[in-house]
């Protein structure tokens, strides 16, 4: 068979983006595994050690690469895909551009091992710093076996800008599932320091998103199908239940390319409206099939963002698909039109509305006032609504207290011990409090009062506390009797070693159980023991909606996480006791007035300003 990789013409070459930038390991796995895909393999194997920095190696058993195209293949702007610039906007390939080896061949140690099917023998090239140390023939089965080593040996300085071995790991992670989801029907696997991450084999779209987002997902998934002559579009999305308060299950593909789309992703919450909190992102698994014609791919050094021809049909088929999946399943909410028949016994709807009747309804009082003012909540002294909570207070003896002339009569049962409490507060270090809807604090000082959001104010005592744990006065941890396992997917599971040392300063005592299991033997000694699972899992949602946050390093966002998650809530109710304690630590920490997140721990109300209020 002839060659089949040739040069790109120059006029070409300059009107493709510049060259493809390795920022991390992770960007070379994105490209290796899509040339591996486009190669025809049906079984990929990445392999990586210390997160990517020393070794990358992705195995495949594709059609490989003769002897001339494995020499072609490190030159700049060489490819198979392009033959002209019209062949951009007809992208079927996952990698295209022809500078993915190129730009690794630069700054890594690479050994290429590469066989056609009707070869005898392969080809094994060592590159290193772009030049070829060494060429010859190589016994191998059909395939490529690409290995890139020690990255960014030639250029210390950006080598120095990586992040630690969890971190890259997890960003390798990431690429990997984007890619592997994308093709349910190929084997791949991952293996990380010689322990196996993933090991995936062919099957359906549903047990692929399964083996890679974890089981939780195995019984909560709608399937989305709409077919078009404009676009086809299929998928999963989850239930409402299954909604989180950060994001990380939302995948957007688009030719079975990963992409993301803020605009797209406004359509599925636009879908789920009114099902799931303002502040949860629903999990979806998406994919939109167009003609190739009708998107521009070639507008994002990673190709992860495209441009529609008409986004605002693709947003309107999204949404609507989502919907009718999620009507089918009977998710979304039912309206019931049938009439109550007692409402139809009522004089207002079986009896006519008579000219005389309409003439007594706007001559009353309660017409002309609202009316007349032009506003609803107008209620003037002189009608005769004026004593209408008296219908609603109870009935009291002579000589009552309720009788008495310095009482108001018109105020209400609920504000009297309200105000009672604030008559006796003189400080804020008084021994009695108010909360108001479980959520709220009231206490008096000496200028007014002020209102303490009990949530927010928590947040910051334990960020504090954490804060001073971190500096070297520990936690106490209480062992647990029993203790706990947590099973996590492999993501999670990197992120957590990641964070064991910094935990263990905080209480958490939590071991490695192999297999992406770990065992809580402890907890801090602070904490209700009971629901370790529940809050490590909180914790890493919590810790990774910072993630994309570069101002915060990896402590700063777990302190900030674990404050969020052991803050006592809004809606619980608290003994007055509990509420002394949260005011006492909140005064006595450094920055009392806003949470670590800069939100306000209270809010002060100055009698000279309500005195002008009230006129007085």
């Amino acid at each position: 068979m002839p060659d089949i990789i040739k040069l790109l013409p120059d006029n070409i070459a300059n009107q493709i983006a510049a060259g493809e930038v390795i920022q991390r390991p992770a960007s070379a796995v994105k490209e290796l595994l899509e040339n591996a895909i486009d190669a025809g393999a049906t079984e990929i194997n990445l392999i990586v050690a210390d997160a990517g920095k020393s070794l990358i190696q992705v195995i495949d058993n594709g059609k490989g690469m003769s002897e001339t195209d494995a020499r072609m293949c490190f030159e700049r702007h060489a490819t198979s895909k392009i033959k002209n610039i019209d062949d951009l906007f007809h992208i079927k390939t996952m990698g295209f551009r022809g500078e993915a080896l190129a730009s690794i061949a630069a700054v890594a140690q690479v050994e290429l091992k590469t066989k056609k099917e009707e070869e005898t023998t392969g080809t094994y090239i060592e590159i290193e710093n772009s030049v070829v140390i060494k060429q010859e023939p190589v016994a191998m089965q059909k395939g490529t076996s690409i290995a890139m080593k020690n990255l960014f040996f030639n250029v210390p300085a950006r080598r120095n800008f990586l992040k630690s071995n969890a971190s890259e790991l997890r960003h390798i992670v990431d690429e990997f599932i984007r890619v592997s989801m994308a093709f349910p029907d190929l084997f791949f696997s991952l293996t990380s320091n010689g322990q196996q991450l993933f090991h995936l084999d062919k099957g359906t779209l549903k047990q692929r998103i399964i083996q890679l987002l974890g089981n939780t997902y195995s019984s909560k998934l709608v399937s989305v199908q709409e077919n078009t002559d404009y676009m086809n579009i299929y998928g999963f999305v989850g239930k409402p239940e299954t909604a989180k308060k950060t994001r990380g299950d939302q995948y957007f593909f688009v030719n079975n390319r990963f992409i993301k789309s803020p605009y797209l992703h406004h359509a599925m919450m636009g879908a789920f409206d009114e099902m799931i909190g303002k502040d949860s992102f629903p999990m979806y698994v998406l994919f939109i099939d167009l003609d190739p014609s009708q998107i521009d791919i070639n507008v994002h050094p990673t190709k992860q963002e495209i441009k529609f021809e008409d986004e605002k049909i693709v947003y309107a088929f999204i949404q609507s698909a989502v919907k009718h999946a999620l009507a089918q399943f009977s998710i979304t909410p039912t309206l019931d039109f049938e009439l109550d028949a007692s409402i139809q016994q009522l004089d207002a709807i079986n009896k006519p509305f008579t000219e005389e009747k309409k003439a007594a309804t706007t001559s009353s009082s309660l017409y002309q006032t609202f009316t007349q003012k032009n506003q609803a909540h107008l209620i003037e002294r002189k009608s005769e609504l004026k004593h209408w909570k008296e219908f609603y207070e109870p009935e009291t003896k002579p000589g009552s207290e309720s009788q008495k002339p310095e009482i108001d009569p018109y105020k209400s049962e609920e504000e009297k011990p309200f105000q009672s409490l604030i008559t006796q507060i003189q400080k804020p270090e008084a021994e009695h409090f108010l909360q108001l809807h479980n959520t709220y604090i009231v206490l008096q000082n000496d200028k007014g009062f002020m209102v303490i959001h009990q949530q927010n104010a928590h947040e910051r005592v334990l960020y504090e506390k954490f804060i001073t744990a971190i500096a070297g006065k520990h936690i106490a941890v209480q062992q647990s009797l029993f203790p706990a396992t947590i099973d996590l997917v492999p993501q999670d599971a990197v992120l957590l070693n990641e964070l064991l040392p910094d935990l263990k300063f905080l209480g958490y005592q939590i071991e490695p159980f192999g297999n992406n299991s770990f065992v809580v033997q402890g907890t801090p000694a602070d904490i209700e023991q009971g629901n370790e699972k529940v809050i490590i899992e909180r914790v890493l949602e919590q810790y990774k909606h910072f993630s994309s946050d570069l101002k915060f390093n990896q402590r700063e966002k777990l302190l900030r996480s674990l404050a969020w998650q052991q803050s006592v809530k809004a809606g619980t109710a608290l003994t007055e006791k509990e509420m002394k304690v949260l005011i006492e630590d909140l005064f006595a920490c450094n920055a009392p007035n806003i949470t670590p997140n800069g939100k306000p721990t209270y809010t002060e109300f100055k009698k000279n300003e309500m005195d002008k209020m009230f006129g007085r």
